[in-house]
């Protein structure tokens, strides 16, 4: 759905930046059939489920992230963050692991799986934007993933390992800016994930809040200029 009071503002753009996981890449579709496996190696009871444990990891993250921004700890990686998270996470349902474990789940990572419409809708985009990586990720493991994985010639490749902070930093937004050599208002973010959005709207970027897990936006003034379900459905608010 396009707010249509901010139409014009749209007209500038020429850029469009990706998160990448959970808005291209399909975490809980890759992840969660694994984790069951990794949940029943370690003898978890058949209550714990991988779709309830995942929900509870993916909030740790979230926690983890902020933490290093909020402490100023520096960006201590992407999959860092993951496997601390996986391990608290493990801990607090008293689940007994082992490294070797640990470490064999974790390569799911290298294997993340495309949503089918973000690959299209890349495509599409592709003849009327320039397509950004903009990414919590690592910047090697990002190249990985874009050559690997999803196949995509991106015009350039952001990760906020080059700032030191994790999004939604306003620091990640305005480096990207800065190397792209453009205005923020030049510049729509793609995201599935409300804080990712509300970090690119507060430095000034504009907005697609690609909602495809059903989840409200933030109470916030910084709001998303296009709000839509998956990567066709964006397309066709963009007249692609």
């Amino acid at each position: 759905m396009l707010k249509n009071s901010k139409n014009h503002y749209l007209e500038r753009v020429n850029t469009l930046t990706f998160d990448i996981f959970g808005t291209v890449l399909n975490l809980s579709g890759s992840i969660i059939p694994k984790l069951e496996k990794l949940l029943r190696s370690c003898n978890a009871p058949e209550l714990i489920k991988g779709t309830d444990f995942w929900t509870d990891w993916r909030q740790r993250q979230r926690i983890e992230q902020y933490q290093e921004n909020l402490l100023m700890l520096g960006h201590s990686g992407y999959l860092n963050i993951k496997k601390k998270s996986l391990i608290y996470t493990l801990r607090t349902k008293k689940i007994k692991f082992d490294d070797e474990q640990i470490e064999n789940f974790m390569s799911i990572y290298y294997n993340l799986i495309p949503f089918e419409d973000a690959i299209n809708g890349l495509y599409r985009l592709g003849k009327k934007y320039k397509l950004v990586i903009l990414s919590n990720g690592e910047e090697s493991f990002l190249k990985y993933l874009a050559e690997k994985n999803i196949g995509i010639d991106f015009h350039a490749i952001f990760s906020a390992e080059m700032v030191g902070q994790f999004k939604p930093h306003p620091s990640v937004y305005r480096f990207a800016a800065k190397n792209l050599n453009l205005e923020p208002n030049e510049i729509m973010m793609v995201a599935s994930h409300s804080f990712d959005i509300l970090g690119a709207r507060h430095s000034g970027f504009r907005a697609a809040y690609v909602n495809r897990y059903d989840l409200p936006y933030d109470e916030s003034d910084f709001e998303p200029d296009i709000i839509t379900e998956d990567f066709n459905k964006l397309c066709i608010e963009l007249n692609l």
